[in-house]
C-alpha cells in the first residue's frame, strides 16, 4: 500500500491529465488526488479522488491540504503562453500568486516534495537560439515566460530560505493524443497529427521552418516523475532544468507525416505566435539534466509521429496508420 499522497493542482489540462492517469498506475487510484477549476469530462477524473480548487482561493485550497495532507504536490495551473497575452494581468497573478499559495500551503502542513513546471518560454531574444545553455541570458518577452522566470526565481528561493523541496523542468513544447490543445505557441504540433487523419490538410500559424524544442508526452511523464523520484541530493539545480527531446519545424513534421499519410499537406499562415516562437531557443542543451539524475528521452520525430497516428487513428475510428 502506498503511503504518497499525491496531490495535482490544474490536473485537467495536457499534462495533469497524463500525469493523473500514470501517477495512479504507480501509487494506486484513492492516493493521487486531481483538482481543477472546473471538472474535465476525461475518464480518468473518474477513477479517483477530485476535488475543484481554484488556486487563487487559498482558504479552499488550504481546506483541500488539510483534508488530504499530501506528501506531494504537482502544481501545474497556469495560464499559457498565446492565452496569457490575451489576458497579460490575469496570466500573471494566476501564475504567480498560484505559485505562492501552493508554497505556503506546502509549508503550513509539511508536504515534502513540490514539483512546478517551468518553460522554454523563459528565454528570450537574447537568449542563446541553439544548444541553449543551462545558465544564460534570460530576457522573456511574454507574460507566460516573464512568469516562469520569476516563478524559477522563487523556487530557487523557497528552497534555500525555507528547506521545501520544490523541483522543476522547463518544458519545450509537449505533444500527446490524449488531450486537446491548451492555447500555447507549439501546440500545431498536436492539431497537425488530429488534421492529418480528418482532412489531410493542416494550416499552421507558424512559419515553414520554424524549428522549436518538442517532447513528446511518454518522455514528458518519464522525465517528470524521474525527477520527483530521485534523492534530493542528486537535484542540484532548484531553479528548473532544461529539458530536450528532439527539435524539427513545422515542414519536418509535415514530411514526417507523409511517410504514413502520403496525401497529408500544410500550408502557412503565421499569426501572432510567430513572434513568439522566434524569441524561443530553436535546439536545448540538457546535458545537467542528463548528469545529474540519468535523463534520457526514448522518442524521436519519426517514432512519435507514428505512435501518435496509431493512437489518433483508433480515436477517429479510422483505418490504422
Amino acid at each position: 500500500m502506498s503511503t504518497e499522497k499525491i496531490l495535482l493542482i490544474g490536473a485537467c489540462g495536457q499534462l495533469g491529465t497524463e500525469l493523473t492517469e500514470e501517477l495512479r498506475k504507480i501509487y494506486g487510484d484513492s492516493n493521487v488526488i486531481a483538482s481543477d477549476i472546473r471538472k474535465s469530462d476525461n475518464h480518468v477524473f473518474e477513477t479517483g479522488p477530485f476535488e475543484i480548487v481554484n488556486v487563487l482561493d487559498k482558504a479552499q485550497l488550504g481546506a483541500v491540504f488539510a483534508k488530504y495532507k499530501p506528501t506531494q504536490v504537482y502544481h501545474l495551473a497556469a495560464l499559457l503562453s498565446a492565452t496569457a497575452e490575451q489576458k497579460p494581468k490575469l496570466g500573471w497573478e494566476l501564475n504567480m500568486d498560484g505559485l505562492f499559495n501552493v508554497f505556503d500551503a506546502a509549508l503550513e502542513y509539511k508536504t515534502a516534495k513540490v514539483y512546478w513546471p517551468s518553460s522554454i518560454a523563459v528565454f528570450g531574444p537574447n537568449t542563446p537560439r541553439d544548444n541553449t545553455p543551462q545558465f544564460c541570458v534570460m530576457d522573456p518577452t511574454t507574460v507566460y515566460g516573464i512568469s516562469k522566470l520569476a516563478g524559477e526565481r522563487y523556487c530557487e528561493y523557497y528552497f534555500k530560505r525555507y528547506g521545501l523541496d520544490v523541483r522543476s523542468l522547463r518544458y519545450p513544447g509537449l505533444i500527446g493524443y490524449k488531450s486537446a490543445p491548451g492555447g500555447g505557441t507549439t501546440d500545431y504540433a498536436v492539431s497537425i497529427y488530429h488534421d492529418a487523419l480528418k482532412t489531410k490538410h493542416h494550416e499552421c500559424f507558424l512559419s515553414e521552418k520554424t524549428t522549436l524544442p518538442m517532447l513528446y508526452m511518454p518522455d514528458a511523464l518519464k522525465a517528470t516523475i524521474g525527477l520527483m523520484d530521485v534523492s534530493a541530493d542528486k537535484v542540484l539545480i532548484r531553479s528548473s532544468y532544461n529539458l530536450a527531446g528532439m527539435s524539427f519545424s513545422p515542414e519536418e513534421i509535415t514530411a514526417s507525416i507523409q511517410k504514413y499519410i502520403p496525401d497529408f499537406n500544410t500550408t502557412y499562415k503565421p499569426d501572432q505566435r510567430q513572434a513568439i516562437a522566434d524569441s524561443w531557443p530553436r535546439i536545448i542543451d540538457d546535458s545537467r539534466a542528463r548528469t545529474d539524475w540519468g535523463w534520457k528521452p526514448e522518442y524521436d520525430l519519426d517514432k512519435m509521429s507514428q505512435d501518435m497516428l496509431k493512437n489518433l487513428a483508433a480515436q477517429y475510428g479510422v483505418k490504422s496508420i
